[in-house]
């Protein structure tokens, strides 16, 4: 299958590839007027498509029907199949070398994520980190796995206001006359909350046991020196579980990979297998 992305694809009508989707498909994949592609908006939406102009640069292609339906979309109103996969939301210290973030963000979006939020804590290595070849990344990711879900990759947020804007949404749903807090991520009322931090002396479970399939999740991955006795305080005085990701002492960027594989396998029986590869591939 040709997977390309447009994140303005409508579910009726004609729109118009990037400038580096268009070249993929003319210049690289060399196809032309008539040709079918598959397209997705990357919220979980897929479409097969026609190549009506054959342009390298600005390729024009007519949507043609609906193949999969993300029934959290709003903005598509096409029942022809829904979608509902569970949402992670992994919030990682980015690391000192900004190779391995690129590599754990691949990885994660190759296996399955829904949003990743770069973290600013008293230990951090690197307190700033470039979204936009992290983003990239994403895209590229998405579309070698043949997902349709591309996740938001949020730039570098304090760990505090992370964890009290989980405090205060859920504070929130309990209470409908309290102000919604300007929170740059989405928060579903039932979610769980874990915190992986290394205190061995600390009472902790394994994250594998914790999960529970079909339920959105959020894990907390903190840097190469861990997280302040003060940050794993807070995290638990708002609610977040204390976890743990097996014996092994793992770096940052292999303990976020094993949190999104684990909530992927729990959750696998409940996500529809990606579409088989067709021929170009």
């Amino acid at each position: 299958m040709k997977l390309f992305y447009c994140k303005d694809i409508t579910p009726n009508g004609f729109c118009t590839l990037d400038a580096e989707e268009s070249r993929h498909a003319v210049r690289v994949l060399r196809l032309r007027e008539g040709d079918e592609l598959h397209v997705t908006d990357g919220k979980g939406n897929l479409y097969t498509c026609r190549i009506i102009t054959a342009d390298d640069r600005a390729a024009v292609i007519r949507n043609e029907e609906l193949v999969i339906r993300n029934s959290q979309d709003a903005s598509v109103s096409i029942p022809n199949s829904s979608l509902i996969i569970p949402n992670l939301h992994l919030a990682v210290a980015p690391t000192k070398n900004p190779s391995r973030m690129e590599w754990l963000v691949e990885k994660a979006v190759e296996i399955g994520v829904g949003e990743i939020t770069l973290l600013n804590c008293d230990h951090s290595e690197r307190s700033f980190l470039k979204t936009d070849r992290l983003e990239k990344l994403a895209v590229s990711a998405m579309k070698q796995s043949l997902h349709t879900l591309l996740p938001e990759i949020h730039p570098a947020t304090s760990l505090r206001e992370v964890i009290r804007n989980y405090e205060l949404e859920i504070r929130n749903s309990q209470d409908a006359s309290a102000p919604i807090p300007n929170s740059s991520f989405l928060i579903p009322h039932s979610i769980q909350k874990f915190i992986a931090h290394c205190e061995a002396d600390k009472p902790r479970v394994p994250l594998a046991t914790a999960l529970q399939p079909g339920h959105d999740a959020v894990v907390l991955i903190g840097p190469e020196g861990d997280f302040s006795e003060e940050e794993i305080a807070l995290a638990l005085d708002c609610g977040f579980q204390p976890v743990s990701l097996g014996p092994s002492r793992l770096r940052t960027e292999t303990a976020a990979l094993y949190a999104v594989t684990a909530f992927n396998l729990i959750n696998d029986s409940l996500t529809p297998s990606p579409a088989p590869r067709g021929e170009g591939e």
